[in-house]
């Protein structure tokens, strides 16, 4: 049987969700827990990959298991067991075929940034002090809807097949003394979020134009976007699949 675990974690201590030599992933310490408590190895496939630093708020992963389970026992053992910094939300039984990764139709992430000094949110959101065209940045972040091509947002001899993704939605808003990047796709590439936030963020602060915007896309090169905006300010916010697969 195939179940697909729904999770949330708060990444500051964490190398990323997926394994590393030599640091603590997510997927690790997730992975240790569920085969200490279900008594069996069990392998873990998440939905994605975030990088060091990052949080989600709502990530995916399945695994299989043969034997039947009560979920909200499993549930309950399983938060008692993990650290504080990772939650389990749910378990759900999907077909045999159902793959958190692939199967996912599109993934939502936001980055926040706090206009306003907050001593209680330090660590989840980036500060900024000086002022921001959020109308200029509005204004770049539709130009991504216009394109597919995205290697100049990625991280330097990524070995992937495609630079391709399908950017559904890019938006800021504001709330309060809070500046929220949304941006919705079929997939991205590593560092790709925190790479347009920072160039975002260059034209929002005037270092850059519209029409170099424009440019940098164009040029594939990651070296012609701005520095990547820090890590503890971006969250992998909600993952969609179709309802068919879940059982």
């Amino acid at each position: 049987m195939r179940f697909f675990i729904e999770l949330s974690y708060d990444g500051k201590q964490y190398h990323g969700w997926q394994y590393q030599p030599n640091a603590i992933s997510v997927q690790e310490i997730f992975e240790h827990s569920l085969s200490t408590l279900l008594k069996s190895p069990i392998n873990v496939f998440g939905a994605g990959r975030t990088d060091a630093g990052v949080h989600a708020k709502q990530m995916f992963a399945h695994f299989d298991y043969s034997v039947a389970f009560d979920k909200k026992i499993l549930i309950f053992k399983l938060n008692s067991f993990l650290p504080n910094d990772i939650s389990i939300q749910n378990i759900y039984q999907v077909k045999t075929e159902a793959h958190a990764r692939f199967d996912a139709l599109s993934r939502t992430y936001r980055y926040i940034i706090t206009r306003k000094k907050d001593v209680f949110n330090y660590h989840g959101s980036y500060y900024l002090k000086h002022n921001l065209d959020v109308q200029r940045m509005n204004q770049a972040a539709k130009i991504l809807l216009d394109y597919k091509n995205f290697k100049s947002f990625s991280r330097s001899n990524t070995d992937v097949k495609t630079y391709n993704c399908n950017i559904m939605e890019a938006e800021w808003h504001e709330v309060q003394n809070q500046l929220v990047f949304k941006i919705k796709a079929d997939r991205f590439l590593r560092n790709m979020v925190r790479a347009i936030v920072g160039t975002l963020l260059a034209i929002g602060s005037g270092k850059l134009t519209i029409n170099e915007f424009h440019d940098i896309i164009k040029s594939k090169d990651r070296k012609m976007a701005a520095s990547s905006a820090p890590a503890h300010g971006l969250y992998l916010s909600q993952i969609q699949y179709d309802k068919n697969i879940f059982i």
